[in-house]
C-alpha cells in the first residue's frame, strides 16, 4: 500500500510540473524559455529530500 501512495504522490507531481509549465508557456510566452538554473542550494535541498525518498 506504500508504494502506491508514493506512485499517486509521484504522479501527481508530475501533473503539477505539466500544468505550472503550461501556465508559465501560456501566461508569459516571452520569458517561458528563461528559467534558470537550480542554485547549488536547491540542488542541495532536492538530493536531501531524494535521500529520504529512495524510489524517486
Amino acid at each position: 500500500m506504500q508504494d502506491t501512495f508514493f506512485q499517486k504522490a509521484d504522479s501527481d507531481l508530475d501533473y503539477i510540473q505539466y500544468r505550472l509549465e503550461y501556465e508559465i508557456k501560456t501566461n508569459h510566452p516571452d520569458s517561458a524559455g528563461e528559467l534558470t538554473p537550480l542554485t547549488e542550494e536547491e540542488k542541495t535541498a532536492a538530493e536531501q529530500l531524494k535521500s529520504h525518498m529512495p524510489d524517486l
